[in-house]
């Protein structure tokens, strides 16, 4: 099952270097669940202060700089995981260094069923299948 793992915490509890050693554990917990078939991607996120909100009401779009509400904690980054469980999902939050300062929520991807999407390779190759048949046929 996919789980994302919202990191949130005050942007301004970290020190530059435990800012830093967040990064470099972030990117080991990465690495780690890549290992294991279980990391589908991770990011953290810039300020919130370079954030722009966008809503629409009554059709008519409004646009604010700034996140969409004022709290004590802001989103930071993400980890998108494919794990078996809601338990283990909690194992991975667990592991999670933003964690050790803010709050990890987990919540369960809806997962959308699209068509496949075509590749550009098989996308020509049928096109140029259809434009030989069609000059064939005009002979």
């Amino acid at each position: 099952m996919k789980y994302m793992l919202l990191v949130y915490g005050a942007e301004d509890v970290w020190t530059q270097e435990e800012r830093q050693r967040c990064m470099q554990d972030s990117i080991h917990l990465c690495n780690d669940l890549h290992a294991k078939g279980q990391f589908l991607g991770a990011s953290p996120l810039h300020s919130v202060t370079t954030a722009t909100s966008v809503r629409i009401r009554d059709g008519k779009r409004l646009i604010t700089d700034g996140p969409f509400a004022e709290t004590a904690e802001q989103l930071g980054g993400y980890f998108l995981i494919d794990v078996e469980n809601l338990d283990e999902a909690i194992a991975v939050a667990d592991r999670i260094p933003g964690g050790k300062q803010g709050t990890i929520e987990i919540r369960p991807i809806i997962e959308l069923e699209l068509p496949s999407p075509v590749s550009a390779h098989s996308a020509a190759l049928a096109s140029t299948a259809s434009l030989e048949t069609q000059v064939r046929s005009e002979d």
